[in-house]
């Protein structure tokens, strides 16, 4: 669990505040109304902070730790960092846990009378961060609100970078492990909650998962009337959900001193009208990064993710956390891919006309928070510029699909408000707002009169610097400018004789004298007068733009939604044509047949063509469970994944790596694979194991998909073969649960249950053996396998050959002697051995010996040349000279005696 780092206040809180200096009484005061967060101070050019905060930043941002006059007896700590690049600062901080409160000179200092004003505009924590270059542009960045009463929860989401807001309650069913998933699939930055969610036994169990960020919030936050504004017709009164929404929205005006014009209208779901995939079934699955090392590429979303927008990528990763339920959406979906799929050349324009389009969902957000800057807002115009050519593009193909048809009507060009932009704004803008340079000449007379005036007083200025060195005679007499003396005239040291007499000194330097003339300043004050006032007006010309373009931001942000979601269907075609996927039959049928079906992900990282596909036929009225056997490394942890994708990629409107597929509408899909100990819990790798089946039994359905790998294998023998029988006699009997069920075992003896047990079918993967070794075939076929081929893998793995050897001895004496019993111990060497134990050489000898003597009985000695035949011959008298030379030494174990 991580919560914010709260500033001590050991130096502020032994200040004498009657005799601060009247600047910091302002500062001391904002720091008050914000005590739980680093305060950044605007001065001028730079952020300042101060006391304990300055401590703080110098040894976290690793900046100088200065002092200054405060009216106190002792000089004060000061740290501060330039504003221009307070976002990287402020955003270190954020990370390291602290929260930052930006405290903005709220005045003009030019027109302020005494001191200038300030206040605190906006509070910067992990869920608030809205710095576009510290985030990852295809992840969103939601801050999550919790709110528990007894064992029900309402849950409510916001990405504060797009404006989306939506909540939903949880009060059915395993509620703990519902609310652990959802907040897993939204990977929040930021958890808000009240005091007693922490001590809950879900938050624990999420901590285990991931280090969230909790910000505790107070109870007066949850009143959901405070936000009455934000809810629509669908939202139930009194609801949870309403409650943990309204926190949210509590919290970002708290943090944002405003609900901003972006924040989407809440939108308030169930859980259940999406197919429910839980956060174990998630990982193992790799649906958006990889058990290994939480990457990206080895996931499913990486192959997926052709999407050229990352507004596009972002809405593409929310479609494989929630595939549909909804037959009609699922088919809507699959008609839009398909008619781009087959559209080459309309699907290689849209990319084309989408790569000019930038994050328009980020840029109305920067917008709507009104932190947008001059280049930003030249980007959004830039954006807009290419609707009108992406509906062109988009228009014939979108008659072929009612989605694509709907998708079109909601790009609403903005072709009014980007002439503005493009008519305003100048072609080469600077980064801050107040320094000139914002709008483009021609479009404002008085701007472009006194950029005129400043111009030829700069010009002005060159003429004069000629002139006086032609009228003095220095030679080196130059004119500069600072912002402290303004305009003056510099001499050297060694040209002070020829100084005229109305030269006034102004500044000595070593080398140098500094002068001013009535003339000099007289036309400082005209061209400084027309740039100040040309400063001022093309701020408030920006501004305006600005404010004209934040009118449009929900219609742009409604663009953008629908943009995004061309841009999914697009790469999701793009995909299908180049991986040869099909599109799948989805109904509410009972059936999942895949003809030919890959795996995915596992195909784009073996070879081309080198990838083993296999057929799947699962029916809930007859062959509802698969029960497969088959050595490891055979490729059954495969088969069944690429089984469960194939069913998620159907139901999200994607094609499918398949022949042919038919998908029966799956509600949930359970993944028990893998097992590991859970030591921060306390829980053996036997018991979450038994602790995830027991959750896939109590909330899985008779339309659920479950995979389940080696059920049992954590503890005994009989232990787990019980349990496995057991589970899987559960999950086949339609009068209990009947779901569809890819069972891998290596109990041969469940195979049995076939023809006992209705439902279920034996399938096995298929292993051809020669007389050295097995080659795993990765093909799956029906009936059981005859062996669990272990010791072969363990001679893949690079096991010497003696331990090979030795484990088919022992192999084999335990199944002669197995009567029911368990445990066998092997008799002790009568006498001891001297020098280096070899236990298997006489074993390995004979081994090698009846190899040599299987190898001439499949010879077939019509086919061999002499010049062959006496090539083997050396070959196998080499070879049984060499066992013949083995030695043993000391007493061969070769009985086993039972317990």
């Amino acid at each position: 669990m991580r919560q914010t780092i709260v500033p001590e206040r050991t130096l502020l809180d032994q200040i004498d505040r009657e005799s601060l200096s009247p600047m910091m009484k302002q500062y001391v005061e904002q720091k008050d109304k914000r005590p739980e967060c680093l305060l950044f101070f605007r001065m001028g050019d730079f952020y300042e902070l101060f006391f304990d905060d300055a401590k703080i930043a110098a040894k976290e941002l690793e900046i100088t730790l200065t002092a200054r006059d405060a009216g106190q007896k002792d000089r004060i700590p000061m740290a501060g960092v330039p504003h221009h690049s307070a976002d990287n600062y402020l955003n270190r901080l954020v990370d390291k846990g602290y929260r930052v409160a930006v405290c903005e000179q709220i005045e003009d200092p030019a027109t302020a009378k005494g001191l200038v004003k300030r206040d605190v505009v906006r509070v910067v924590t992990p869920g608030t961060v809205t710095d576009t270059s510290v985030l990852y542009e295809k992840e969103n960045n939601y801050l999550v609100s919790v709110y528990a009463v007894q064992n029900y929860f309402g849950l409510a989401s916001c990405d504060l970078t797009t404006g989306e807001f939506q909540a939903t309650q949880i009060i059915t069913g395993a509620v703990d492990g519902k609310l652990r998933d959802e907040i897993m699939k939204l990977a929040p930055a930021e958890i808000l909650c009240s005091a007693s969610f922490l001590d809950l036994k879900v938050t624990a169990k999420l901590d285990q998962e991931k280090a969230f960020t909790y910000t505790v919030l107070p109870d007066q936050a949850f009143e959901p009337d405070r936000e009455a504004s934000y809810w629509t017709e669908v939202a139930i009164p009194g609801s949870l959900s309403m409650q943990a929404a309204a926190s949210l929205a509590y919290y970002i005006e708290e943090t944002q001193q405003q609900i901003p014009v972006h924040l989407k209208p809440c939108r308030f779901y169930e859980i259940e009208t999406d197919m429910q995939i839980g956060e174990t079934a998630r990982r193992n699955l790799e649906l958006v990064q990889t058990i290994r090392d939480q990457q990206r590429r080895g996931s499913l979303i990486w192959v997926l993710d052709r999407c050229v927008t990352s507004m596009g990528s972002r809405l593409l990763k929310r479609w494989i956390n929630r595939p549909l339920l909804n037959l009609r959406d699922i088919h809507a979906r699959q008609d839009a891919v398909e008619a781009l799929k087959d559209d080459y050349l309309t699907r290689t324009k849209l990319r084309e006309a989408l790569g000019g389009i930038y994050d328009i969902e980020r840029l109305a957000g920067k917008l709507g928070l009104g932190s947008i800057n001059a280049r930003e807002l030249s980007s959004l115009e830039q954006a807009l510029s290419k609707i009108p050519e992406l509906l062109e593009i988009l228009t014939p193909v979108a008659a072929k699909s009612e989605l694509l048809e709907h998708i079109a009507s909601q790009i609403i060009p903005e072709d009014e408000l980007t002439a503005e932009l493009q008519k305003g704004l100048a072609d080469d803008l600077p980064i801050g707002l107040k320094e000139g340079g914002l709008i483009r000449s021609g479009y404002h007379e008085e701007v472009d009169e006194l950029r005129s005036a400043s111009e030829d007083g700069a010009n002005y200025i060159l003429t004069l610097e000629a002139s006086e060195r032609e009228a003095t005679g220095i030679k080196n007499l130059k004119i500069g400018y600072n912002r402290v003396f303004g305009y003056y005239i510099e001499v050297s040291k060694g040209n002070l004789n020829l100084v005229p007499d109305h030269y006034i000194r102004k500044q000595t330097l070593t080398n140098a004298e500094r002068y001013v003339t009535p003339d000099l300043k007289e036309r400082e004050e005209h061209i400084m007068g027309a740039r100040q006032k040309l400063l001022i007006i093309e701020y408030e010309l920006f501004c305006g733009l600005r404010d004209k373009t934040a009118e449009r931001t929900q219609a742009m942000l409604a663009t953008a939604s629908a943009i995004a979601n061309l841009d999914v269907l697009q790469s999701l075609a793009d995909v299908a044509m180049r991986e040869s996927y099909v599109k799948p039959v989805v109904n509410l049928g009972t059936e999942i047949v895949l003809e030919e079906a890959r795996h995915p992900v596992v195909e784009k990282m073996l070879p081309s063509g080198s990838f083993v596909p296999n057929d799947t036929m699962l029916d809930q009225q007859s062959d509802r469970v698969v029960l497969l056997t088959g050595p490891n490394m055979s490729g059954k942890s495969t088969y069944m994944r690429q089984v469960a994708l194939c069913v998620i990629m159907a139901q999200m409107g994607s094609f499918v790596p398949a022949a042919r597929a038919t998908v029966g509408l799956v509600d949930r899909v359970f993944t028990r694979i893998g097992a590991s100990d859970d030591v921060g819990g306390g829980q053996s790798t036997f018991m979450v194991e038994m602790t995830e089946m027991a959750e896939i039994i109590h909330e899985a359905s008779d339309r659920s998909l479950l995979i389940l790998d080696e059920i049992g294998r954590g503890t005994s023998t009989f232990d787990g073969l019980a349990i496995a029988w057991a589970i899987i006699e559960q999950v086949a009997n339609p009068g209990v649960l009947g779901a569809r069920t890819l069972f891998a075992t290596h109990y041969h003896e469940l195979t049995e249950l076939e023809g006992a047990v209705t439902g279920i079918v034996n399938y096995h993967v298929a292993v051809e053996r020669d007389e050295r070794q097995v080659h795993f075939l990765h093909r799956i076929q029906r009936g059981p396998s005859d062996e669990s081929y272990g010791i072969e893998v363990g001679r893949l793995a690079g096991l010497p050959e003696e331990i090979i050897s030795r484990a088919y001895i022992i192999l084999q004496q335990l199944e002669k002697d197995n009567a029911g019993q368990l445990k066998y111990r092997l008799k002790r060497p009568e006498h001891i051995m001297e020098g280096q134990i070899d236990m298997f050489a006489s074993q390995l000898a004979l081994q090698r010996e009846n190899e040599v003597l299987g190898r001439l009985r499949v010879l077939d000695i019509r086919q061999l040349t002499p010049l062959d035949a006496l090539n083997l011959l050396a070959e196998l008298s080499t070879e049984a000279k060499h066992n013949q030379g083995k030695k043993v030494r000391g007493d061969q174990v070769t009985e086993a005696d039972h317990d």
